[in-house]
């Protein structure tokens, strides 16, 4: 039989299956570019504005986290956002294009579907190469997207340079698209095979950082770096983009050679054999919460140290540009002594507080994934641990687990303050200012128990929510929004320290709503039937 028979019907099932995540995860990119740069002109209007901003742009903590950063000696709106928006977006790409690649070939096989559907006619190497055309035409029509839509809602922007800068986001996803490919080979488990691959998306941005910081000989094995290197904008160059092709191809191949070298449901890389019996660290339902998520928890905990790290590093020359720019000086006035590095630290805070209920979130929806894929039954119904206890001590997990994703960020991004400052309280007083937007972060984690326990099969509206919540604190002054929207938020209702009060009344409202929540959750959990 051929190997490839029955691929283009799988692709119509997948894109039936992820009929509402695919355009999920393609709008959320589209606006996340998008909006971001149709407020470029509102910000920086003058071309003296964008030349503070490319000030700004030079240093070692931007580099870092942005790119060489091309173009800076002549910024223009093109060079801006092919500096500030690249490495960022092409970074999203890679990760859709994992999860996705993963979800449906990996998963697949550890929950016993591709066995099913191997029964029919299908070929062998059929899921595989379905599960890789499908992503690769999301990233290359997502591509097309973002190339025609970047000169409609910023003019300024060529359509050849908006199209280079597009593809080049394109060739990233599409290289993360065959690495995972490969890592679903290897690994037996899909949560190894994502990790694996994610891993090597953060080597391919600590590769890019580290050789934007030196001569740039590492960002030539990154395919970040190769995507940044086609200059768009600047003096565009389509050849780097050959070294992702040529990439991908080989990592294509050597998918489909792997896959031929292993049995169905099994990985080349053998997992260890476990102990004969279990260490008093997985002596109980806690331990055991906090050992599946020990991967997620490191993962957040390690980006939001380094995202700290380069918040302390910059805020002393980003309040000399605030300074001077008027947009700037109004969002900032809005956390009081705009202009002050400490104003920056605030508004940063707030956004690391935004990004970090990621986490939680992941965490809630891992309690569903293990009602679906049939873990949970056995382990409620062979032990004496109750649904209570199961389900509290996740959320334990998950509760806590914000608090050490947040308070690292504060307090690395205090750490690295004070080596400027000069105050050695100022790790702890951003630590303390970091923790004081937990109880919002709390508040969309107890809105997903309470989907969990109430309507599971919504699961996924509270990103809507954090989406929302997004949009207002990064575009609310930006567009003046009115308060009673603002307010919709539970972000606008904590304080913004170290510069503003601490509201301790908020901060008690909001854990009451998110103990309600939560409450909700779990007693609607108890009295619903399983998955």
């Amino acid at each position: 039989m051929n190997t490839l028979r029955g691929t283009r019907d799988l692709v119509r099932l997948i894109l039936r299956v992820d009929r509402v995540r695919i355009p999920t995860w393609m709008a959320g990119v589209t606006l996340f570019l998008l909006g971001s740069v149709a407020s470029f002109p509102a910000a920086y209007d003058t071309a003296a504005e964008r030349q503070a901003r490319a000030a700004l742009m030079d240093n070692p903590a931007t580099v870092i986290l942005t790119g060489p950063g091309y173009g800076r000696e002549d910024y223009t709106y093109g060079a801006m956002v092919a500096n500030e928006m690249g490495g960022m977006t092409a970074a999203l790409l890679a990760l859709m294009s994992v999860l996705l690649v993963v979800r449906h070939t990996r998963h697949e096989e550890e929950q016993g579907r591709a066995e099913l559907v191997r029964a029919a006619v299908v070929g062998r190497h059929a899921p595989l190469a379905a599960a890789l055309l499908t992503v690769v035409a999301v990233d290359v029509v997502l591509g097309l997207v973002l190339g025609l839509g970047l000169p409609v809602v910023l003019p300024e922007l060529s359509v050849g340079g908006s199209l280079l800068f597009a593809a080049g986001l394109s060739a990233v996803g599409v290289v993360f698209a065959a690495l995972a490919g490969v890592t679903a080979q290897l690994m037996e488990h899909g949560r190894a095979a994502s990790g694996l691959a994610a891993a090597l998306l953060a080597a391919a941005y600590a590769l890019r950082g580290a050789g934007d910081l030196g001569d740039g000989t590492l960002s030539w094995l990154s395919p970040i770096g190769w995507a940044q290197r086609t200059r768009p904008y600047v003096d565009g160059r389509w050849w780097p983009l050959s070294l992702a092709l040529a990439l991908t191809v080989l990592l294509v191949v050597t998918a489909f050679v792997l896959r031929s070298r292993r049995d169905e449901g099994a990985g080349l890389v053998r997992g260890r054999p476990g102990r004969a019996t279990a260490t008093p660290w997985l002596s109980g339902p806690l331990a055991l919460a906090l050992r599946l998520r020990r991967g997620l928890l490191t993962g957040w905990t390690v980006g939001f140290v380094l995202f700290g790290a380069f918040v302390g590093a910059i805020a002393e020359q980003a309040a000399e540009f605030a300074a001077d720019n008027e947009l700037a000086r109004r969002v900032l006035a809005q956390q009081g002594q705009a202009g002050s590095a400490e104003t920056v630290l605030a508004t940063y805070l707030g956004l690391m507080a935004l990004v970090s209920t990621g986490f939680a979130l992941q965490s809630v929806a891992a309690l569903r994934a293990e009602e679906t894929t049939g873990r949970l039954d056995p382990l409620l119904g062979g032990s004496p641990l109750s649904r209570d206890g199961w389900m509290l001590s996740n959320l334990a997990v998950t509760l806590g687990g914000s608090g050490v994703v947040l308070g690292s960020g504060g307090l690395s991004a205090g750490l690295v303050h004070a080596m400027t400052s000069g105050d050695p309280w100022d790790a702890a007083r951003l630590a303390l200012a970091a923790l004081a937007h937990l109880p919002a972060v709390w508040v969309l984690a107890g809105l997903a128990t309470a989907l969990f326990g109430v309507l599971p099969a919504a699961g996924g509206l509270e990103w809507l929510v954090l989406a929302g919540s997004v949009f207002v604190g990064m575009f609310g002054p930006l567009l003046r929004l009115p308060d009673r929207v603002a307010d919709l938020s539970p972000f606008t209702h904590t304080p913004t320290l170290p510069t503003g009060d601490p509201h301790p009344a908020s901060l008690l409202a909001l854990t009451a709503v998110a103990a309600a929540l939560t409450a909700i959750g779990v007693l609607a959990f108890r009295r619903r039937d399983t998955a």
